[in-house]
C-alpha cells in the first residue's frame, strides 16, 4: 500500500515549492513530498508570471486527490467510526482500521496523523496563493478568481479539520519567521468564523460554471454549497435555507438514474456541485494517481481493488423495501453488476461499497484500479436534503416535505410502488424521516459519523460501538504534533 512520507509539523511553510505537484494538475505521486531541495523550484524563482500562478493553484486542486486526502486516512477518520461501513479486506489485514470502528484509536495512530497532514498541506498549497499570487501581474480577472479557488480549497480542509478535532491551528497566511510557525488550537467558533469568510469571499468571486478546459474547479455552487453544510454544522438554520435556495436557483439538477450519479461517464453532470477530479493518464502511471477506488474496489478479482471500506448489515436493513438505491450502493457477493462484472460468491467480505466502483473492463495493467474515477465531495441531492432539515427545524413544513421529496422521487425511479411520499407534518416524526433519508441517499460518502454527532445522537446510535458522550465527538490531536508544538498543542480531553 502507498504511504507518504511526511517530516515536520505540516503548519511549517517552507522555501521549495515541491515541483512534482507543481507542473500539473495531474502529477501527483506518492514521492513529491520526498524531491530533495536541488530537484525543486526555489520560491524566490517562482510567483513571477500568470503561468506559475496557474501552477501553483493546480498543484493545490492536485493535492485534494492525495492518499492523505482520500484513502486511508479519511476511510479511517471519516467512514469507519460510523454505523454504515467498517473495515473490510482480510481479517489480518490493516488491523488498525478496527480501533476505529470500537473507538479506541488513540493519539498516537498514524491515520489520524495523516488525515491532519492531508488537510494541512492543501491549506499550505491554498495559502501559498492567496499569499503570493496578488503581486504577480497578470490579468486581474483570473487573479481574482484564483484565489477565490484557493479559499474554497482552504475553507473545505478547515471544515473537515474542525469537524473532526474541534478546536484546530488556524493558518490564514504564511509563516515569515520561525516565531509563526507554532501554533496553538484556535478556538472552534473562530475557525467556522474563517471558514464562513472564505466561502463568502469565493462565491461573489466564482463563476457558476466554466468552459471545458476547466471543469472540476470550484464554483459560486460549491461555495454556497459548502457554506449551507458549515451552517448545517452550526444549527444556523435560516442560513441554511437561504444558501441552499440560492444553489437550488442555479440550474442544478438530479440524475434520473441515482447509480448513474456515480458512474465515470457522468462525471461533473448537473448533479454535481464539486468532485475531485481524478485521471488515468495512459504512459503516465505515476501521475494516474488516485487511489480513492482501488482501497474499497471488489477484493480478489482484477480491476477490483483492496476491499477495505465496506458497507455493515446495519446500513443494509436501514433501507426501505425496494429502494433501488441499495443495489447502487452496495455490490453484494455473487451478484453481477449492472456493467456486467461478476462478483465471485465467495471471499473476505459479504460487500463493497458501489459508489466508488469502476468496471474491471476499465481496468490498465501498471496503473491503480480505478484511477479515473471522481471523488463526489458534494451533490445536488444533499442541498435538497440540507434544505429540508433546516426548513424542518424552523418549522416550514411545507417547504421541508417538498424538498424531500424531490429526493425520494428520483429514488423511486418512477415505481409509485415503493417509497411512499413522506407527508406527516409531526416535526419529531419528520426530523426522523429526514435523518433516515439522509443516511440513505448518501450511505458511504464520509459523512454519516459527523451527521449523528451533529444530530447529538453519538451515544444513542453508536455507543454499541464504544462511543462515549463527550469524547468521542472529535479525534484526539496527534501526538506527533504535540510533541512537535513542545505541548504547544493541547489534547481534546478522553484522550
Amino acid at each position: 500500500m502507498k504511504k507518504y512520507s511526511i517530516i515536520s509539523t505540516a503548519l511549517k511553510v517552507g522555501k521549495y515549492l515541491p515541483v512534482a505537484l507543481v507542473l500539473t494538475l495531474s502529477s501527483c505521486s506518492d514521492s513529491f513530498l520526498e524531491v530533495p531541495p536541488q530537484g525543486q523550484q526555489p520560491s524566490e524563482q517562482f510567483w513571477k508570471n500568470e503561468a506559475d500562478a496557474t501552477k501553483a493553484v493546480n498543484a493545490m486542486y492536485a493535492n485534494l486527490r492525495s492518499w492523505n486526502n482520500t484513502a486511508f486516512a479519511p476511510i479511517a477518520v471519516e467512514s469507519v467510526p460510523s454505523d454504515d461501513a467498517e473495515k473490510g479486506s482480510s481479517p489480518s489485514d490493516a488491523t488498525f482500521f478496527n480501533k476505529f470502528d470500537t473507538f479506541t484509536h488513540t493519539s498516537t495512530e498514524g491515520q489520524i496523523a495523516d488525515f491532519w497532514t492531508g488537510q494541512y498541506q492543501s491549506i499550505n498549497y491554498a495559502n501559498q496563493v492567496i499569499t503570493n499570487i496578488p503581486a504577480i501581474s497578470m490579468d486581474e480577472g483570473l487573479k481574482a478568481r484564483y484565489i477565490a479557488e484557493a479559499k474554497f480549497v482552504r475553507a473545505y480542509c478547515y471544515f473537515r479539520l474542525v469537524r473532526a478535532f474541534g478546536d484546530v491551528p488556524l493558518r490564514l497566511s504564511l509563516a515569515t519567521d520561525a516565531s509563526q510557525y507554532n501554533l496553538a488550537r484556535t478556538p472552534k467558533a473562530q475557525v467556522w468564523a474563517a471558514i464562513e469568510k472564505d466561502l463568502q469571499d469565493a462565491a461573489t468571486v466564482l463563476p457558476q460554471t466554466y468552459g471545458a478546459a476547466d471543469i472540476g474547479r470550484a464554483t459560486k455552487g460549491a461555495a454556497l454549497g459548502l457554506n449551507a453544510k458549515v451552517a448545517l454544522y452550526q444549527k444556523k438554520w435560516s442560513d441554511v435555507v437561504s444558501l441552499t435556495k440560492q444553489v437550488m436557483g442555479m440550474g442544478y439538477g438530479l440524475l434520473p438514474n441515482y447509480d448513474s450519479v456515480f458512474r465515470i461517464p457522468n462525471e461533473n453532470s448537473k448533479e454535481s456541485i464539486f468532485e475531485i477530479q481524478c485521471k488515468l493518464i495512459l504512459g503516465n502511471a505515476s501521475a494516474s494517481s488516485s487511489q480513492y477506488s482501488q482501497v474499497q474496489g471488489v477484493r480478489g478479482s482484477q480491476g477490483g481493488g483492496w476491499g477495505f471500506n465496506v458497507p455493515t448489515q446495519d446500513l443494509v436493513n436501514e433501507f426501505e423495501a425496494g429502494d433501488p438505491r441499495l443495489d447502487a450502493t452496495i455490490i453484494f457477493r455473487g451478484e453481477t453488476t449492472p456493467q456486467g462484472d461478476a462478483i465471485p460468491a465467495t471471499g473476505d467480505n459479504p460487500m463493497y461499497n458501489q459508489k466508488s466502483y469502476v468496471p474491471f473492463s476499465l481496468f490498465v495493467s501498471g496503473y491503480n484500479e480505478g484511477a479515473e474515477q471522481n471523488v463526489r465531495v458534494m451533490r445536488y441531492a444533499e442541498v435538497l436534503l440540507m434544505n429540508a432539515e433546516a426548513n424542518m427545524e424552523l418549522g416550514n413544513t411545507a417547504d421541508a416535505l417538498a424538498s424531500l421529496e424531490m429526493v425520494r422521487a428520483r429514488a423511486r425511479q418512477g415505481n409509485a410502488a415503493i417509497l411512499p411520499k413522506v407527508t406527516t407534518t409531526d416535526q419529531a416524526q419528520l426530523r426522523k424521516a429526514i435523518y433516515h433519508e439522509r443516511r440513505v441517499e448518501m450511505a458511504m460518502e464520509f459523512d454519516r459519523f459527523f451527521d449523528v454527532v451533529r444530530q447529538g445522537r453519538g451515544a444513542e446510535v453508536l455507543g454499541k460501538k464504544g462511543f462515549k458522550t463527550g469524547v468521542h465527538e472529535v479525534f484526539p490531536i496527534p501526538q506527533n504534533e504535540i510533541d512537535l508544538s513542545a505541548g504547544v498543542l493541547k489534547q481534546n480531553p478522553g484522550y
